[in-house]
């Protein structure tokens, strides 16, 4: 088991979304507004990987489980999950208009895809669903 700092990660319909970007690049932001839509905090800036069947899994930091900072309000708690990470998400001011496929990367000794986001969107949890139906590994068996 290991702790991962500076990300953000939410769980989609059983698939964890990892969402990785520099500081203030807007990770929780994004992380937030998914929660909006429907999906369930697993870490704000940290998440715990651990290996399990031979895929990577996330779960929340015990010291701050279901806390999510909200820019310029606070720190508010918010429902957790745990799942198989699917999905990295890489918000990035240089990621390209189009692809046609994810590229590859390796977290805790894991391959994973990534999709980079241009992070300035008003409709990046769109694309950040979008990229998850298109490109994100299926849940766990």
């Amino acid at each position: 088991m290991s702790a991962v700092h500076g990300a953000s990660c939410v769980a989609i319909g059983g698939r964890a979304v990892l969402i990785e970007g520099p500081p203030g690049s807007g990770k929780s932001s994004l992380a937030l507004a998914l929660i909006d839509r429907g999906a369930l905090l697993v870490g704000d800036d940290a998440v715990t990987l651990s290996h399990r069947d031979g895929r990577l899994f996330t779960s929340p930091p015990p010291n701050v489980a279901g806390l999510i900072e909200v820019r310029n309000v606070g720190l508010l708690s918010r429902p957790v999950a745990s799942g198989p990470v699917c999905l990295v998400l890489g918000l990035d001011p240089a990621a390209p208009r189009f692809i046609d496929r994810a590229e590859a990367c390796d977290r805790a000794g894991a391959a994973l895809p990534l999709v980079r986001l241009w992070p300035d969107s008003p409709v990046l949890p769109l694309r950040a669903e979008a990229a998850l139906e298109l490109y994100g590994l299926p849940a766990a068996d």
